[in-house]
């Protein structure tokens, strides 16, 4: 399984007066193909049966549901914190929040990063220092796997200036998740994608992988 590329939406049903399930729909219609399940206060079994409904959702568009953390609630897709566990768990797609040259360096199997804030965040006020383009750049010449920008990310702007920073794709949340038209949103910063040039940040032909780096 190829690695997430493109616009990425990390999930967070507190920020949204609309059911997540609708939100997430919503975004799939506006382009969106990966979504980040986090929601890690719910009990395991409401968290398993959230997952067992966004699933088909993505499915029918030919997208995938990561789970946040190690547990995979009955997938194949996780999102690890750069906490822990390592090494990774053995599954088919395997990635893991990164904000430093420290912890890129302690990747082994993993399939993607995420490298955060980029900009400052209203989902984490205060959390940082941001990286800034340049500097997410100078991580991504460290990083041995695609990298996913993450944090503060909200305007057709935002997602050209990480994609020229050499950027897979880019990850929002309160972007879709806060919208007033999840669909619109989702659409307007993938056309900013989508239009960006060619180069480091636009994804290759997609290879089968089976969660071990080469």
């Amino acid at each position: 399984m190829s690695g997430p590329s493109g616009i990425v939406v990390l999930t967070d049903r507190r920020q949204t007066p609309r059911p997540l399930t609708e939100v997430v729909a919503a975004a799939v219609a506006g382009g969106v193909r990966w979504v980040v399940l986090r929601e890690k206060d719910l009990p395991r079994a409401e968290r398993a049966a959230l997952a067992a409904d966004l699933r088909p959702i993505l499915a029918e568009a030919g997208g995938t549901l990561v789970v946040a953390g190690p547990d995979p609630l009955d997938g194949h897709a996780v999102h690890l914190p750069a906490a822990g566990p390592y090494p990774p768990p053995p599954l088919g797609l395997v990635g893991r929040s990164c904000h430093d040259a420290t912890e890129l360096a302690r990747l082994s199997t993993e399939d993607y990063v995420t490298l955060s804030p980029v900009f400052p965040t209203r989902t984490k006020p205060g959390y940082g220092p941001p990286l800034t383009p340049g500097g997410l750049a100078e991580l991504i010449e460290a990083s041995p796997v695609p990298v996913l920008a993450l944090g503060g990310i909200a305007t057709p702007d935002q997602v050209r200036r990480c994609v020229e920073a050499g950027a897979a794709g880019v990850a929002v949340l309160g972007a879709v998740m806060r919208a007033g038209d999840p669909t619109e949103a989702a659409a307007t910063l993938r056309d900013a994608y989508l239009t960006c040039p060619t180069g480091r940040g636009r994804p290759q032909p997609a290879t089968p992988t089976t969660g071990v780096r080469r």
